[in-house]
């Protein structure tokens, strides 16, 4: 069995808004992944928090390894999220010769795709904080593959093309990508730590045997804005794209920015708006008022069932008492 709900049931939590277009039923979530005994269980919370602040319609979906203590289990379901074992997935062998531990480990992810009784997901990496309501993402076009484009300007990108002539993407006017000399343009690339997808077996199964997500949606890969991922590198790469005031998303992947990490001491984290970020994640993490309450939860949807009686219906969870 490819996972497991570690709930009693999918609908005995905050469960799912559905909406109906054509009289078929749409399932929609959250989904976000967790794998080990860290304290990355700390990011996930943070998130479930931060979703609930923002007034969203939709619960969060949380896939964890086996590895995932019940310990972590019991304090995400406590928040509200739905926590559901998947077994891992290891790359081909040919893969895993260079491939970096959290890259094997991430391989695992592919698993959302399985999660077809859900008509669409988007997926936030659990160092993701959600500061403003992003239900519209939802409505995307289907048949695509939404997420906001990268940036090629850190180091880690050293090994690219683009990063040793100095090109990327979010400026690609300020230097001119000599096809003579380098080949056609590359396509866009897309960070992975959010995106709007379509839960399908077929996917999943093509996606065992593709190296990148990137190689894989490239063609039908439709850019969002980078208020929806805010890459902290963006700050001092391209600040000239971000209004940070605008910003609903923000993903905290820059060496020394997981706020329960955060210490100052790595290059640029010491800048006052990476403070202040950082500051806004722990104000969320610690906002007791925010904390899951079930009869809350109950009231809330049906408050939404209400208001919207015409095209959606609700799956109200038990009382917990």
């Amino acid at each position: 069995m490819a996972s497991k709900l570690m709930n009693n049931n999918l609908e005995s939590m905050i469960t799912m808004m559905t909406t109906t277009n054509n009289n078929d039923t749409q399932m929609r979530a959250f989904v976000t992944f967790l794998a080990g005994n860290g304290d990355y269980v700390k990011g996930v919370v943070g998130l479930a928090k931060g979703l609930r602040k923002a007034k969203s319609r939709y619960p969060l979906v949380v896939a964890v390894l086996p590895d995932v203590p019940e310990e972590h289990r019991d304090i995400l379901v406590s928040q509200g999220c739905v926590v559901r074992e998947i077994e891992p997935v290891y790359p081909p062998e040919n893969q895993t010769q260079f491939a970096m531990p959290y890259y094997v480990i991430n391989y695992s992810k592919l698993r959302i795709w399985e999660f077809v009784e859900f008509s669409k997901m988007i997926y936030l990496d659990g160092d993701i904080q959600v500061f403003d309501n992003i239900d519209h993402l939802f409505d995307l076009t289907d048949g695509y593959f939404h997420a906001v484009m990268d940036c090629f300007c850190e180091k880690t990108w050293s090994h690219t093309p683009q990063y040793k002539i100095g090109y990327c993407q979010q400026s690609p006017n300020k230097l001119h990508w000599a096809e003579d000399k380098l080949g056609p343009r590359p396509a866009l690339y897309f960070n992975a730590g959010m995106f709007v997808f379509e839960p399908n077996m077929s996917t999943y199964y093509d996606l065992l045997n593709t190296d990148f997500l990137n190689m894989y949606f490239k063609d039908i890969y439709k850019p969002i804005s980078p208020i929806y991922n805010l890459v902290l590198a963006m700050l001092w790469h391209h600040p000239e794209n971000i209004e940070l005031d605008n910003v609903k998303v923000v993903h905290y992947c820059a060496a020394g920015s997981k706020p329960w990490r955060y210490t100052g001491e790595e290059e640029n984290m010491d800048r006052e708006d990476i403070k202040k970020l950082v500051e806004k994640w722990w104000e969320i993490y610690d906002d007791e008022t925010l904390d899951y309450k079930p009869e809350e939860a109950r009231l809330q949807l049906l408050k939404i069932a209400l208001s919207e009686f015409s095209n959606a219906y609700y799956l109200l969870a038990p009382s917990a008492a």
